[in-house]
């Protein structure tokens, strides 16, 4: 009489065995559009998205905070510059040096007042955006989707605009704004950094393949600030080749 109770409960036995292993080996539910895997995501930002908010490291947050402080410096110092040429037309702004570098040319253009004001309001304004979205995300903040669409949505019209001035600069008006190049190269930085994170964190589309692109942020942001500044040198090579020692 004891056989068959030990046959019952060594085949029960083996039957739970058999349904754990099969629950080990069963396929993981496939990762859904803009979804990330556990293994290639922060548990942070996972936890974030089940809360309705996506945050960023310390890291992300000192380059916002960073870029948006020199980004926000430069516009002022443009806009001051402005005003102070707009109350003495003969004013001589503290960055024209020559007939080259020289922010009095570029202000004087139709280039510099685009939807009717001058453009370094819009940088003043979006900068300040940028700092304060920066020092949010290093006291912990998080922000919903949208929120990181938005600042996408805004840093791809900076991206644009800026190239649009950087030709207008170099084969229309001739000139070159030394602070206009401090905003060219902070934008270009934002662009990259922000845009990989969106990556990164989800809120653009992409595979493993646009992750793996977005590890490379830094080396593309270098990259494309160095041919802005070989299309600059070209252009006023006649200028800069005077700078050359011999």
């Amino acid at each position: 009489m004891t056989r068959p109770a030990t046959t019952s409960g060594t085949t029960s036995g083996t039957t739970a065995g058999s349904a754990t292993a099969d629950r080990e080996h069963a396929p993981t539910a496939p990762v859904g559009p803009g979804e990330l895997h556990e293994r290639d995501e922060p548990d942070e930002q996972i936890a974030g998205r089940a809360t309705g908010g996506i945050g960023a490291g310390a890291g992300f947050g000192w380059l916002l905070v960073v870029t948006g402080a020199v980004g926000l410096l430069a516009a002022a110092t443009l806009l001051v510059e402005k005003i102070l040429l707009l109350q003495d037309p003969t004013y001589v702004p503290s960055c024209s040096l020559n007939a080259v570098i020289s922010c009095g040319s570029i202000m004087n253009t139709a280039q510099a007042e685009v939807f009717g004001f001058p453009n370094p309001i819009m940088g003043v304004a979006g900068f300040a955006v940028v700092l304060t979205v920066g020092a949010a995300l290093l006291a912990g903040a998080r922000f919903r989707r949208w929120f990181w669409w938005g600042l996408q949505l805004g840093v791809t019209f900076g991206i644009v605009f800026v190239h649009w001035l950087v030709v207008q600069s170099l084969y229309r008006i001739n000139a070159l704004c030394p602070y206009c190049m401090v905003v060219w190269v902070v934008t270009i930085t934002l662009f990259v950094a922000v845009t990989a994170g969106n990556v990164r964190r989800g809120v653009l589309p992409g595979g493993r393949a646009a992750r793996e692109v977005a590890d490379f942020a830094p080396t593309i942001a270098v990259g494309w600030v160095l041919v802005v500044a070989a299309l600059v040198v070209t252009r006023f090579w006649d200028y800069f080749s005077t700078l050359l020692p011999g």
